[in-house]
């Protein structure tokens, strides 16, 4: 791993700056996180902050829609907006040389957007649309359903927003969401790329450092759905999600619980994959991820069968699931293999190499250090950490955390048994 340099800054309004120059590369890029996300939009209304996020590019200071849009491809800036359950994010790459600009024009945006009236109908009729679409794909419908079942209100909210919450939501929504959460305090600015850093801080300085801080907003906690539930579907496919508690990015334990899910979904090598696709065919789609919450984590898993062989797909893969925990065998064949270990570090390690020569996943990744965790990971100390990685160390944690208590949802035409334990 290359030697790195990360530098930060944290203005008097509570604006951080995270910043990693990396020599030898002609480009530069950012991500602004705005701790305005999801989990902020008003009990009933949830989608405030998805349509805020659109809308907030639609013109600034002193630029119309046409305008800002215009000036940013002028720059050559590859940008992205997103929303997430904790932040409203603007991330953007271009040359060097044209970053303090394009800081610029994103101090326009957060700060002195337009939120016109005659933008806000198109932009609801939008995310409408995009919801209806996921309506009729059960595939993307069920993890976001899972989601909302495995974490506690509002952090199992989908972040882009419900159906029937948008009629609720009115421009003067949008506005009072912007107004309560886009402050500097919290505001975290990830910059990667070639530049100098004192010249960078100053130009934050100057764009973003008399902006003015505001009180942290609050929202409501709530309980999730049921834990085990069928949204009935006449198909003649059934999806099946299962989630399990994990430890969260925070924790000690985080990259033996990532190798532990790898050596389950990993490639077409991987458990899942093998055992229940590839031996069985009983499905022709099965994986799993790891998801990090600040305070909590949980293992999604996703499986697509036809509807007669549900139920042994369900079973099968808690089966495996269960399994991973279990002492090494080599006769009977159980427990975590060291060639399976090493497919997880070898695919960890071509992350890292690209990362490494890539300025937007630089900037991406520090910025979400410093949120998590408070400090930035050299990429040679996350190398580090997958390489002390053992069989020993990781089915330690498989036993510490096994899988169990699970959140099961399925959609089709009809509901499965569970024939584990789920609580």
């Amino acid at each position: 791993m290359k030697e790195q340099n990360i530098q930060t800054h944290s203005f008097s309004n509570g604006l951080t700056l995270v910043a990693e120059p990396m020599a030898g590369v002609q480009s530069a890029a950012f991500s602004l996180l705005v701790p305005s996300g999801s989990i902020f939009d008003p009990p009933g209304k949830n989608g405030s902050a998805a349509i805020l996020c659109d809308m907030i590019t639609r013109g600034a200071g002193d630029r119309d829609s046409v305008e800002l849009s215009n000036d940013l491809d002028n720059l050559g800036l590859q940008r992205s907006e997103n929303v997430g359950g904790n932040h409203v994010s603007f991330s953007g790459a271009a040359l060097a040389e044209n970053l303090a600009t394009a800081l610029t024009v994103y101090g326009d945006i957060l700060r002195r957007p337009h939120l016109p009236d005659e933008e806000f109908e198109p932009t609801r009729a939008g995310i409408e649309q995009s919801l209806r679409a996921a309506e009729d794909e059960p595939r993307q419908k069920i993890m976001v359903e899972l989601r909302r079942r495995s974490f506690e209100s509002p952090w199992g909210l989908p972040s882009d927003g419900c159906l029937d919450d948008l009629p609720s939501i009115s421009i003067d929504t949008i506005r009072e969401h912007y107004g309560r959460c886009f402050r500097p305090n919290g505001t975290i600015l990830g910059i990667g790329g070639n530049f100098d850093f004192e010249e960078i801080k100053d130009v934050v300085g100057n764009v973003f450092g008399d902006w003015e801080a505001k009180d942290d907003p609050t929202f409501e906690t709530g309980q999730g759905r049921p834990k085990i539930d069928n949204i009935q579907h006449d198909s003649a496919q059934t999806h099946i999600g299962i989630s399990y508690e994990a430890v969260p990015f925070t924790d000690p334990d985080y990259y033996a619980a990532w190798a532990a899910v790898g050596v389950l979904s990993g490639g077409m090598s991987s458990r899942l994959f093998t055992e229940v696709r590839e031996k069985r065919g009983l499905c022709y789609a099965i994986s799993a991820s790891l998801n990090s919450l600040p305070h909590a984590g949980r293992v999604l898993c996703y499986a697509g069968t036809k509807s007669e062989r549900a139920q042994e797909t369900l079973d099968v893969t808690l089966q495996e699931l269960i399994r991973l925990g279990e002492d090494i065998d080599a006769e009977a064949g159980t427990g975590i293999q060291q060639s399976e270990l090493d497919r997880c570090k070898a695919r960890a390690k071509s992350s890292l190499v690209m990362q490494q020569e890539s300025t937007f996943s630089r900037a991406l990744s520090i910025a979400r250090d410093w949120y998590f965790l408070g400090r930035v990971r050299t990429l040679a100390e996350v190398y580090d950490k997958i390489e002390s990685l053992t069989v020993e160390s990781v089915l330690d944690y498989a036993k510490q955390h096994p899988a169990g208590d699970f959140t099961i949802l399925t959609i089709g035409p009809e509901p499965l048994e569970v024939n584990v334990a789920v609580s």
